[in-house]
């Protein structure tokens, strides 16, 4: 039977406190995922492989935007920038706060050039760790353009959600989960940026379950559509005008609630299925548990992790098998995303991770 949202935090609850090597896995884990997804959502071009390889080795590859690799080492220091934040619980949220997060993860000021029809240009800047001097608007999936906050609006509507947030935190009536949602959905109403809203709102969801001692979440970007559904639903009941997106109640905000609570939960089981499963040929891959055709799978990713170095030909005579069906094998995996080689340097790197990576540490 599937476990409610408060059922899988007690059960997250009573394995605490974990062992050290289970606590690494995670946080590789988590740093991997969450910032391949988070900026994946934002239209980043980097694999998964090649944000392992940058966040926790500093390997950099020749594909690639120089600016998606800039990119995804902001956004991990902005992580860490809301890591540190949370353990000082004396701290109310400010709105300083969250502009250093968005200097952070944009880094620097940069220029917008955009073609006008009949030959002619415009541009504007984007002001890092500022909000916007320009409106922003943008095209729903629907064909409709949704209109947010406007730059004069943006300065108080930011002060009332803070103001909000620390207040309703103080009464405690909202549970941490739906404190986060509600305000990543007032956040996103208001859009007090001209870029990296979703990110700051998704750091921010983060920042205010950790600071109340629940685990981060991903929100995957393969689930993208859904999210951005919910997002749309708790529109429809709120209305168009951003002051009262920025005010929308639980009961407005209902659909795009239950999407965070659900994936909060599916999250949390997650890591419950990592942390409790102990078959050493169980791997995961971006928040998945993964299937392989046969047990050859498995021992391929078993052979590169204990020899980086190992060949076609090595692989095949091990398990018994032609050399082609290894090759077929490998490239399927390559093509998922679980592996790569850089030729290099003859190497093997693998992505999936074990629930037991302790035993091969």
């Amino acid at each position: 039977m599937e476990l409610s949202l408060n059922g899988a935090f007690k059960l997250w609850q009573s394995m605490q406190p974990l062992e050290e090597w289970q606590q690494e896995l995670l946080r590789r884990k988590f740093t991997i995922e969450y910032n391949f997804n988070s900026n994946h959502i934002e239209g980043n071009t980097l694999t998964y492989g090649q944000t392992e390889l940058l966040l926790l080795f500093g390997i950099t590859s020749q594909e690639g935007h120089v600016k998606d690799f800039a990119d995804m080492k902001a956004s991990q220091v902005g992580m860490e920038m809301v890591q540190e934040a949370v353990q000082d619980h004396s701290m109310p949220l400010t709105q300083n706060f969250i502009r250093q997060l968005h200097k952070i993860i944009l880094r620097e000021d940069y220029t917008v050039y955009r073609n006008l029809p009949g030959g002619m240009q415009t541009s504007y800047t984007v002001h890092a760790g500022q909000y916007k001097t320009r409106p922003n608007s943008v095209i729903t999936r629907y064909g409709d353009r949704f209109e947010y906050a406007s730059p004069e609006e943006t300065p108080l509507l930011m002060t009332d959600l803070v103001d909000w947030y620390n207040e309703a935190e103080r009464e405690g009536k909202l549970s941490p989960v739906e404190l986060a949602a509600l305000f990543h959905y007032r956040y996103i109403r208001i859009h007090p940026f001209e870029d990296g809203n979703g990110r700051i709102a998704r750091l921010m969801m983060n920042y205010i379950l950790a600071r109340h001692g629940w685990p981060m979440i991903v929100i995957r970007n393969r689930n993208k559509a859904a999210y951005l559904e919910a997002l749309h639903k708790a529109d429809m009941a709120v209305g168009t005008s951003p002051s009262k997106g920025t005010r929308a109640t639980m009961g407005q905000a209902k659909h795009f609630i239950k999407y965070i609570q659900d994936t909060v939960r599916d999250e949390i089981m997650c890591d419950v299925s990592i942390v409790q499963n102990r078959d050493n040929d169980t791997w995961w891959y971006d928040g998945l548990m993964l299937k392989f055709r046969s047990e050859s799978g498995s021992r391929i990713l078993h052979m590169m992790k204990d020899n980086p170095s190992i060949t076609y030909t090595e692989m095949a005579d091990t398990l018994g098998i032609n050399r082609s069906a290894v090759q077929g094998m490998v490239e399927r995996m390559k093509a998922k995303g679980y592996l790569e080689r850089r030729t290099s340097e003859g190497t093997w790197y693998v992505f999936a991770i074990q629930s037991r990576e302790k035993d091969n540490r």
